[in-house]
């Protein structure tokens, strides 16, 4: 089955909500498709939870179960990259420098959005911005022209 990879900085905010939203969404549309996340720092991510209030607020607004995100956050490798069909970074200024320096041959087949993260964006409007990117995204591989409906 073809995976899509989203990557973000601690594998504990913005990547799990695209993991969750993907799951949830091609799921629905019986795309045979899923999504897997990963983190290029999660050490940088706070140890007392393994998501983020946001995200969980975020999925819970829009009916989401979390079991459609892994329960812990886990960090990229290189077995990961080789893995997914289609490989998304959140946030082209901080994580193409990361990929780059750790997985220099896998920086051009990397797409890179721009969703920053809460230390330059209030994390509704990040969150809404990912649910829109990845419902297009969803729509895309299912062979649909515009996006899907909003859960």
């Amino acid at each position: 089955m073809p995976e899509v990879l989203f990557i973000c900085t601690g594998n504990y905010y913005r990547s799990r909500f695209a993991e969750a939203v993907f799951n949830h969404h091609a799921q629905r549309e019986k795309l045979a498709w899923r999504a897997f996340s990963r983190g290029l720092a999660i050490e940088l991510a706070p140890q007392d939870s393994s998501l983020s209030e946001h995200t969980v607020d975020a999925l819970q607004r829009r009916s989401i179960p979390l079991a459609h995100t892994a329960a812990r956050p886990q960090s990229l490798v290189e077995a990961d990259l080789k893995r997914a069909t289609r490989i998304i970074a959140l946030k082209d200024a901080e994580h193409r420098p990361m990929i780059a320096r750790r997985f220099p041959a896998w920086e051009s087949r990397v797409e890179f959005w721009h969703v920053s993260d809460i230390d330059q964006a209030d994390p509704r409007e990040a969150v809404d911005e990912i649910d829109a990117r990845v419902r297009k995204l969803v729509a895309e591989l299912s062979g649909g022209a515009r996006p899907l409906p909003r859960s």
